[in-house]
């Protein structure tokens, strides 16, 4: 398919996935102070007795103008497909004045705002205390849930974090957020995910996101392996990657490496591609892709 064609299907992909009115939740819980530490709880639909829950973590290259209120239609959507949903927020980059035009203009100089990609150690901090706070809290907000068919899943930036959040056994020793044994989850489902540093950053992926959530060239080296999922298998958790094969912002090349970097590790990963998908059909509830989603998080939930 030619590139013109490829750009403004993808421009138009993502107009339709942003289209959608935001889904209020049916309750909403705190698992810090700070007030991105929240989780927000869809009830099932049409379900009886008990369901799994899916835990849903948002992407945005980890940048602040991109919270969990652009991924509630999805998140309604699982709803209603009979799944119990948690749709976790965390703290992400801070807006910061830029200098772009190279005149030393600072902070209120007018010189511009750029967002800058995650915090280091903030983002890790809190999605290890969400999923750490969530038993409980679901228990309270969604009695319906089964904690024991939990499946884990994200987006772009947030299925770097799902993948990271199914780890944390396997970070290493010393780590703040290293845990004694496997998560409880039933799998993961990935979507689009930054799931290897290295390759992204080569592909400079959302504007070399990766290599800034981990500090910039300082610390890129030291901490890419408490943060890389490529580097931190096997985990002994049912993955499945979903990946457009069109996918301009995370292009697929990055979801192959981690498939391959799982093998050599002797973790067989599953890898779904998508003809003429980019990146956004995959939360867009009206797209073919996202029924596509959904079958995977059924077949490792139920």
């Amino acid at each position: 398919m030619p590139d013109d064609v490829v750009a403004v299907r993808a421009a138009a992909e993502e107009e339709s996935a942003f289209s959608h009115p935001a889904v209020e939740p049916d309750a909403t819980a705190a698992y810090g102070d700070h007030p991105d530490q929240l989780i927000d709880f869809y009830a099932p639909r049409g379900a009886t007795g008990s369901v799994p829950l899916v835990v849903v973590l948002h992407g945005g290259a980890w940048r602040a103008p991109y919270d969990r209120r652009h991924i509630t239609p999805f998140a309604g959507f699982l709803a209603r497909r009979g799944f119990a949903v948690a749709n976790v927020e965390y703290r992400r980059g801070a807006d910061v004045d830029v200098d772009v035009d190279g005149d030393g203009a600072g902070a209120g100089g007018g010189a511009g705002v750029a967002a800058v990609a995650g915090r280091w150690p903030d983002t890790f901090d809190d999605v290890a205390a969400a999923l750490d706070a969530l038993p409980a809290l679901a228990r309270q907000a969604l009695p319906q849930a089964d904690a024991r068919r939990t499946v884990l899943t994200g987006h772009s930036a947030g299925g770097h974090l799902a993948l990271w959040a199914a780890s944390r056994h396997v970070l290493p020793v010393g780590a703040p957020w290293r845990v004694d044994g496997p998560p409880p989850l039933r799998g993961v489902v990935a979507l689009a995910p930054i799931a290897d540093f290295e390759v992204a950053d080569k592909l400079a992926v959302c504007g070399g996101a990766a290599r800034q959530l981990l500090g910039g060239d300082a610390h890129f080296g030291e901490r890419r392996p408490y943060a890389d999922p490529a580097l931190l298998l096997p985990t002994g958790i049912a993955t499945t990657l979903v990946q457009g094969r069109t996918d301009l912002v995370v292009p697929e090349a990055v979801a192959e490496s981690y498939a391959d970097a799982a093998a050599k590790a002797g973790e067989v990963v599953g890898l779904t591609l998508l003809e003429d998908v980019g990146h956004f059909p995959l939360i867009d509830p009206v797209a073919d892709a996202c029924a596509v989603v959904v079958e995977e998080i059924a077949q490792l939930a139920w």
